[in-house]
């Protein structure tokens, strides 16, 4: 046993000394005014980024994306897997995105394969939509079967600038403390100075216009019952997943003009989309209306849902710092079965006080804000988490096969899709 025991501190003191020396061959980031005060290594010969938040704490790292400069609102996802995706998810438009699993780009990025609806299988989009990419540590080198190009060379290619060594424990332990937070990510020798950061909160933008679709688009065509997709800024796997169950889908704008179309949609869709949902009037008027008219099942997802609620009569209040992650709890208050969501969402719905006809349909088991509504009577009904979850996990796919089953059976019932304009009227 006493050898034993100096051969492995023998062993323990030469990887102690092999790893002193690897990270003393690597520049180290710094994070000035960071509580925590840690230093991460740098890839070799990068290029030096910084993140600079608002409220004045600034992070520096090497860069390993677009040597750019944006501004957009700081946030954190807490997903382990599904950088493509959340990349690509029209819902991070306008925001800095942080990673809080450290490492990151390991697995490359995948080739831009389609599906039988002409949807890319591995993206949520046709480009990354996030602002810039932040993390802890950038892998230089990928393996996978389906990869063709690094994550570095993607942000480069597609004009996004991301930083690697930054403490992003630290980082979020600040975003939770005071809230998500307006940020800077810059490439150079030097932090930018004050007077060169012109701050605007993307929040103040209509995102939801600029993440829609501008023309109305058919996707399986050939399916038996016809849905409305309302697009907010729809991920690809939400349409896959209602094509999946043998709908025929009609992706329209955010505002297009439902009601006078109602009548030939078996089923109506909204979409998940980015920033404040205070923005989209006018598809809040259109719910509205459909609500009063429509008799057939109305189905919202994050985005769909605030402005289902909001319809309905709710308010929309921003989160402090948001959910975002592929693992909130989320209790179905139907039946008290919890399920373990992906979502993305920087604002929640005010559900102290229900519309009459409405009831809460999940609530979030960490703090309590509202996952989702349903009318009491009608086949109306929303969640705030994202149930298509590309990237895991898969609890609650069911809602796409439940939705669609009622649409059918609506359909196959007889039930007209509008109310006769004089029942409306009274």
């Amino acid at each position: 046993m006493p050898i034993l025991s100096a051969l492995s501190a023998t062993a323990a003191r030469g990887a102690t000394k092999k790893v002193a020396t690897s990270l003393a061959a690597r520049a180290f980031a710094s994070a000035a005014d960071s509580p925590l005060h840690t230093h991460y290594p740098v890839v070799p010969g990068s290029l030096t980024a910084h993140l600079q938040l608002r409220t004045g704490e600034t992070f520096t790292g090497g860069s390993f994306g677009a040597p750019t400069a944006t501004i957009g609102e700081t946030v954190f996802t807490t997903s382990l897997v599904g950088y493509p995706e959340s990349m690509t998810d029209p819902s991070y438009r306008g925001q800095l995105l942080v990673f809080t699993q450290p490492l990151i780009g390991n697995y490359g990025v995948p080739r831009r394969t389609r599906d039988q609806y002409g949807l890319l299988k591995h993206f949520e989009s046709e480009q990354i939509q996030c602002s810039g990419v932040v993390v802890s540590d950038y892998a230089t080198k990928y393996s996978h079967w389906n990869a063709v190009e690094s994550l570095s060379e993607w942000c480069e290619r597609e004009g996004v600038p991301a930083i690697t060594g930054v403490d992003t424990r630290a980082l979020v332990h600040i975003l939770r403390g005071q809230g998500s937070t307006l940020g800077s990510l810059s490439v150079g020798a030097q932090p930018l100075g004050a007077e060169a950061i012109a701050w605007a909160d993307p929040n103040t933008e209509n995102l939801v216009a600029q993440a829609s679709t501008p023309d109305v688009r058919v996707f399986n065509p050939e399916g038996d019952v016809h849905v409305a997709l309302i697009d907010c800024g729809a991920k690809y796997n939400i349409i896959r997943s209602l094509c999946d169950q043998g709908a025929r889908v009609s992706l329209v704008p955010w505002n297009h003009d439902i009601s006078a179309s109602l009548h030939t949609y078996d089923g109506v869709f909204i979409s998940n989309g980015p920033g404040s949902p205070a923005h989209c009037t006018e598809t809040i008027g259109q719910l509205r209306q459909a609500f009063s008219v429509y008799q057939r099942p109305i189905f919202g997802i994050c985005m769909g849902n605030q402005l289902m609620g909001m319809a309905a009569g709710l308010n929309a209040y921003k989160l402090r710092f948001g959910n975002r992650g592929h693992n909130q709890p989320a209790v179905d208050l139907t039946n008290g079965k919890c399920v373990i969501t992906s979502q993305n969402h920087g604002y929640a719905l005010d559900d102290a006080q229900m519309p009459e006809g409405w009831a809460r349909y999940y609530v979030n088991a960490n703090d309590g804000s509202n996952e989702g509504i349903r009318h009491v009577e009608k086949p109306f009904r929303s969640v705030q988490f994202h149930p298509e979850a590309k990237g895991g996990p898969l609890d609650t796919g069911y809602l796409f096969a439940e939705f669609v089953d009622s649409v059918r059976a609506a359909k196959q019932a007889g039930i007209p899709a509008t109310l006769p304009e004089d029942v409306a009227q009274a």
